[in-house]
């Protein structure tokens, strides 16, 4: 085995350890508060700083892991969940609701900047041990993140089944205990310096990317948006009110992330590979992205028109909208592997994600509030209208990468220049 296809595996095998208890984390709060009372919109508070805190530390995690190293970064990053965990836990139930709120708030603001720091430094690896070969990143990207994915929906169904066994704080004791087996793991296999190369100097350098990079972020914003405006808040709570059960809504979601991680992995397969790695997969980003578009606003109509069994109607079509949204992601997650450069590759990564998690924000918080405003199909018509924004962003994406050039040296005539909007 090649040192590059071990590191691979290490990280792969790291991350998968890191999102079981990331999506069990999730699923334990949902439920625990909610079997609490906690209204609908309280709830999309208490996941906001989780997803604020990855936009901030994505960037400072993608440079930190250029000038450290990226196995450093990993490390920091499970560290960082294992202490959100031990804080949480720490909450007791004779505390006001006020105070109980706050601290779940901080709590999973520390776990926001464990997932995203663990995200960029593993997605940064895959950079680094794909090499050159023809095909290869394109894979291991779709495996990468299709079984991450899939390992997610398990964490779903895990954080029930913790939640009923354990109770909530045994459980979070149980999955840092689990993850500290993991860094130690880590720790003692990648070699601490993978990935360390000279960092950006200045804010301005380390928001200065390629127009593939900028575009390719803004695009993340809406598709990401678009998910989390029916799944975070809407979709379980409209289920729930139709007289589905706790286990019955954990287990659809459980579900919907296991294929959708699925389909993923098997992305490349469904899309027709080009020899320059874009002239094909950028026109590909742009048709997945408006098909996507196409089904949150024809789910809408239905529940308009007052369609027979508006839950089932809608777990159809959700599950359609699954799999034409793993294969979007799957593109996103490849491009922007492609157009990133290879000396500072964590660092565009890093921003990338940043641009992820401020979708995912802004995504969690319209779930709270349009949910509150107009029902699910509120949530529909947002995330049709996120979707849209997403097509006409990838209509401006570039088709292929910039030459390389030293600081100071002008632009090659044919290369495509830095649009300053972005």
């Amino acid at each position: 085995m090649s040192a590059g296809v071990r590191n691979y595996a290490i990280v792969t095998a790291a991350y998968w350890g890191f999102t079981l208890t990331d999506g069990a984390l999730r699923m334990l709060v949902l439920l625990h508060f909610f079997r609490l009372g906690y209204s609908p919109f309280t709830l999309a508070l208490l996941f906001l700083l989780y997803e604020a805190a990855g936009v901030l530390a994505n960037l400072i995690g993608g440079w930190l892991a250029t000038r450290f190293g990226i196995a450093r970064m990993l490390a920091v990053g499970l560290a960082t969940q294992i202490a959100g965990f031990l804080l949480l836990s720490a909450m007791s139930p004779d505390w006001a609701a006020a105070l109980s709120v706050v601290w779940v708030v901080l709590a999973q603001g520390i776990c926001g900047v464990a997932k995203d720091l663990t995200k960029t430094a593993s997605k940064s690896a895959i950079k680094l041990t794909a090499g050159e070969a023809s095909g290869r990143l394109f894979r291991w990207v779709a495996w990468f993140t299709g079984s991450k994915n899939a390992m997610k929906g398990v964490g779903f169904f895990l954080g029930g089944l913790l939640l009923d066994l354990l109770g909530f704080r045994g459980a979070l004791w149980a999955m840092a205990a689990g993850l500290a087996v993991v860094l130690a793991g880590v720790v003692l296999s990648l070699p601490p310096l993978m990935g360390k190369a000279k960092a950006s100097k200045s804010a301005r350098e380390l928001f200065a990317k390629n127009p593939g990079v900028n575009l390719l972020a803004a695009a993340r914003v809406f598709l990401f948006g678009a998910r989390d405006v029916w799944f975070v808040v809407g979709l379980p709570v409209f289920l729930y009110a139709a007289g589905w059960t706790f286990t019955m809504v954990g287990g659809f979601l459980a579900l919907w992330t296991i294929g959708y991680g699925v389909v993923q992995a098997a992305a490349p397969a469904a899309v027709r590979r080009s020899a320059d790695g874009l002239s094909a997969e950028v026109p590909a980003a742009r048709a997945w992205a408006l098909g996507l578009a196409a089904i949150p606003a024809l789910l809408a109509v239905a529940l308009w028109a007052g369609v027979w069994r508006p839950d089932l109607v809608l777990v159809v079509g959700l599950s359609l909208f699954g799999v034409a949204f793993a294969v979007n992601s799957s593109l996103h997650s490849y491009l922007i592997l492609a157009y990133a450069g290879s000396e500072k590759a964590a660092e565009d990564v890093g921003f990338y994600y940043a641009a992820n998690a401020a979708g995912r924000f802004a995504g969690t918080l319209l779930s709270g509030l349009l949910m509150a405003w107009g029902g699910i199909f509120a949530c529909l018509l947002g995330s049709a209208a996120m979707l849209a924004a997403c097509f006409v962003v990838t209509l401006l994406l570039p088709r292929a990468v910039p030459e390389p050039r030293k600081r100071g040296e002008a632009a090659p005539a044919h290369a495509v220049t830095e649009p300053s909007s972005f």
